[in-house]
């Protein structure tokens, strides 16, 4: 999540929409169907075969680049589910499953004829993996051995690791302190590498508590806590984080 992609804790950014509803337009429940279908789909999940064309590795993290992978005016302008739209065309695209041409000729095709049906199919095999899918998900969490370098009460300090192309970790929260307030049992990872940002092999996850005076010195209300679940990779200990900037 680079800036466009993450604006939470930032200021002046004008008014917040308040919308509430999951889905505005009925084409967006749509977009979700395919999103989930083509997670339950993935062949990295061991899951029943079935007869579908579609063979190659779709995550949640898929999703998230390509939406973050657009032109960060485009993605201020687009709606939630049109920048999933852009993520997925693109990828049906950069994977052959379809030319750009083509999409647009369709794309054309259904704006002349907006009534034209649109295409129906079917298979209880893919419907059935789909459903267990859903009923199992693909939790992060590994039966691995770690260690857990911290424990609840310990102060940490938050890197601010490099990031290329994804990161899970909130801008507004590099290079504070924070106090573990959970350590989560097990060991956990992300559906893809995030390369320089440093979450690959599964690895302790810790609930991390901030008071928002810390993070917004004289601007921040009273009487409240903010949590953040963040992976290992993202918190050391304060010694180690003075010593890096002493180097």
């Amino acid at each position: 999540m680079k800036l466009q992609h993450y604006l939470g804790g930032l200021e002046g950014l004008g008014p917040v929409s308040t919308e509430t509803r999951v889905f505005v337009e009925v084409w967006e429940t749509r977009i979700f169907g395919i999103h989930t279908a083509m997670m339950a789909l993935s062949p990295q999940l061991p899951l029943p075969e079935t007869p579908s064309t579609f063979k190659t590795i779709w995550t949640w993290a898929d999703l998230r680049k390509g939406a973050e992978s657009l032109n960060p005016f485009d993605y201020f302008r687009f709606r939630y589910y049109e920048k999933w739209l852009g993520g997925i065309s693109g990828y049906f695209i950069d994977n052959g499953y379809i030319t750009a041409e083509e999409l647009d000729a369709l794309t054309e095709e259904f704006y002349n004829e907006p009534s034209k049906p649109l295409h129906e199919a079917g298979d209880e095999a893919i419907d059935r993996r789909v459903v267990q899918y859903l009923v199992e998900g693909d939790s992060p969490k590994r039966n691995v051995g770690v260690t857990f370098e911290f424990k609840v009460g310990d102060t940490v300090a938050i890197r601010d690791v490099p990031t290329v192309e994804h990161t899970r970790l909130p801008g507004f929260l590099r290079n504070k302190f924070g106090t573990i307030e959970t350590v989560y049992d097990g060991a956990y990872t992300y559906l893809c590498d995030t390369g320089p940002d440093g979450v690959g092999a599964a690895m302790p996850v810790y609930c991390v508590r901030f008071e928002p005076s810390d993070l917004w010195p004289d601007n921040a209300e009273k009487n409240f806590s903010l949590y953040a679940d963040l992976y290992a990779r993202y918190v050391e200990a304060p010694e180690a984080a003075e010593a890096s900037k002493a180097a």
